[in-house]
């Protein structure tokens, strides 16, 4: 095609929605490079170390829409510090600086400050959509710098507020906060949307946990009639959310605040009426609180939701979810904790029965455990999982917390759903053997890497021999991440995967007996990942820096808990086993804004 004019070609590439495929067509030729460089709008970056945000900006200088992760994904479990880096800041400048056309931006595990947020809201004017997933470091507090951009606030007005002030002035469209640690200084917050603000259609403050201003909410969302997401903290009431949803007739997704009315028949009465005017509803969250009567006032609407996300609701009953479940036949995504399955009797598997019976077009499921970090307890086991597998025939992803697991289960799963492309197994004691033969759970395993010949991520549990690994070095062709946690037997698992998994990109270790000799076996795999992730193995400082001499172009970082960073200067042995060690690729070098904790080598 390199006699085509460049106008077509763009005009073909418009047509590759994959940044993998862009990626690829890039590196043809040098013509096809600086038409797909100038005609990128999005732009995704999987490790904000991996490259210079100037540079990104000066390849890709019309992106619209950037994505950028931070902190490994381990630090979802709290195994990352907390102040071990990830900042927004250097993005937000270098696309203040080379992309002022940038409309959305969307940032996971980062830090993302104040100041960050402030010069978000004055660079871009046409800015619309800012999603942030599980970040920290920003407040309602009030900044000097925006007030004097802010002039007709009054005297109490913080960041937040003129923040979205800005925002809503440019025609924000979407403002969505997950699993954010915000520090909520106030309720006013939602009063700084401006009567001329229309735009919203989507907005998501369940993550806040200070009141809101439901008087100023239930304004807002009446005057954004586009309106199709909303997502509520648990402060909001079922009078408010009933007014809400009388306002908002056509939404497609809701998360619900506070779902109880105690003994108040009318307001009982009034969220009736409303969800039955809501015949646009296909996926439900939320449920904080809940009281039985309440659940019953959604039946009207359960027959056409799709999705079902039930994670943070522990008060529902196990009797009632039941109930509920048999309204939801057209379920394609149901999340769920197995503590609300775990009522009088233990019906955590008769629960996961009536899913089956119930819903077939489930495609995801996730039952977590009654603690977000996994150590609570669960009440379903294989035979839960089993039964959604005969019923659920579409059952592509999965996430299982559970008591225990057997080969001839995992086995039976394998031929039920041959389509699994997310396959995430957590048996809360680590290192158990199949109840039924006490042996270890690879063959189980192994029927699941043979069966689904789509397999993109997988996570390991249970008492497991290097010989699952072989299984997955071999089977797993597709495999792009891989999680594994009290496993294996010596460093010849982790060079079985990392020998056969071509497509690998992602591997996260942790308490497993791998050693310097798998991390030096195949070193080049490295530069074809993004990322590797080893805590409480057995790599010493030695390997750390054998690999960071053998391969300079990646970041090998040793990061060492602050109780053991002081052994460590004192004696600082390459024989010291390292607690955490995080290697990724990098054109950018050595970062310059390690903790002290932190050492690149």
């Amino acid at each position: 095609m390199t006699y085509f004019p460049e106008e077509v070609v763009e005009h073909i590439f418009d047509f590759l929605s994959s940044h993998r495929d862009r990626n690829i067509v890039s590196t043809v030729c040098k013509a096809w490079y600086r038409v797909e460089r100038l005609s990128r709008r999005s732009v995704f970056v999987g490790n904000c170390y991996a490259v210079r945000p100037g540079r990104v900006m000066a390849r890709f200088p019309g992106t619209k829409c950037l994505s950028v992760k931070g902190k490994p994904h381990f630090a979802d479990f709290n195994l990352v510090p907390h102040d071990w880096g990830g900042f927004a800041l250097p993005w937000i400048e270098a696309a203040a600086r080379g992309c002022p056309g940038l409309e959305e931006l969307r940032l996971k595990r980062m830090v993302v400050s104040d100041e960050s947020l402030e010069l978000l809201a004055r660079s871009f004017p046409n800015f619309k959509a800012l999603v942030l997933v599980s970040c920290e470091g920003f407040s309602t507090d009030g900044l000097a710098a925006i007030a004097t951009h802010c002039r007709r606030q009054i005297a109490y007005c913080n960041f937040l507020l003129c923040f979205l002030r800005f925002l809503v002035a440019r025609g924000l469209r979407e403002l969505d906060l997950q699993e954010n640690e915000v520090e909520d200084h106030g309720r006013q917050w939602l009063s700084c949307f401006p009567d001329s603000c229309t735009s919203l259609e989507s907005l998501n403050f369940a993550c806040l946990k200070g009141e809101v201003n439901a008087g100023a909410l239930e304004r807002l969302v009446a005057r954004c009639v586009n309106l199709r997401s909303l997502k509520l903290n648990r402060a909001i009431s079922v009078e408010s959310l009933a007014r809400i949803l009388v306002r908002t007739p056509h939404l497609v997704e809701l998360g619900t605040g506070s779902f109880t009315v105690e003994h108040r028949a009318e307001a009982y009465q009034r969220l009736i009426h409303a969800f039955r005017k809501c015949k646009s509803l296909k996926s439900l969250s939320g449920f904080w609180d809940v009281a039985p009567r309440c659940l019953q006032s959604i039946y009207s609407i359960c027959p056409n939701l799709t999705v079902l996300n039930l994670s943070y609701a522990p008060a529902i009953q196990g009797a009632d979810l039941v109930k509920l479940i048999r309204h939801c036949f057209k379920l394609q995504k149901l999340w769920v904790r197995s503590m609300i399955l775990q009522v009088l009797d233990c019906i955590g598997d008769k629960g996961l029965a009536v899913v089956a019976s119930t819903c077939k077009e489930l495609q995801e499921l996730r039952v977590f455990p009654s603690d977000i970090y996994g150590t609570g307890t669960a009440a379903v086991t294989e035979e839960g999982l089993v039964a959604i597998s005969s019923g659920c025939s579409k059952l592509n992803s999965l996430l299982y917390f559970c008591h225990q697991m057997t080969n001839a289960a995992l086995i039976t799963v394998a031929k039920n759903c041959p389509h699994f492309t997310r396959f995430r197994l957590c048996i809360l004691d680590p290192g158990k053997p199949d109840p039924d033969t006490n042996q270890p759970l690879d063959e189980g395993f192994g029927a699941i890497v043979r069966s689904c010949n789509d397999l993109r991520r997988l996570s390991l549990s249970g008492l497991l021999t290097d010989k699952v690994f072989l299984y997955i070095g071999e089977y797993a062709a597709r495999l792009e991440m891989l999680s594994i946690a009290f496993a294996g037997d010596s460093d010849k698992g982790m060079v079985y995967v990392l020998n056969g998994c071509k497509n690998l990109r992602k591997l996260e270790i942790r308490d497993s007996p791998f050693g310097d000799a798998a991390l030096l076996e195949n070193v080049g795999k490295y530069e074809t990942m993004r990322s590797l992730w080893m805590s409480s193995c057995d790599v010493t400082l030695g390997g750390c820096k054998a690999l960071a001499a053998k391969m300079p172009r990646l970041n090998v970082e040793v990061i060492n808990d602050r109780d053991e960073s002081d052994e460590m200067e004192e004696n600082p042995s390459d024989m010291n086993k390292v607690e955490k060690m995080y290697v990724y690729r990098t054109l950018a070098g050595a970062r310059n804004d390690a903790p002290e904790f932190v050492d690149i080598l």
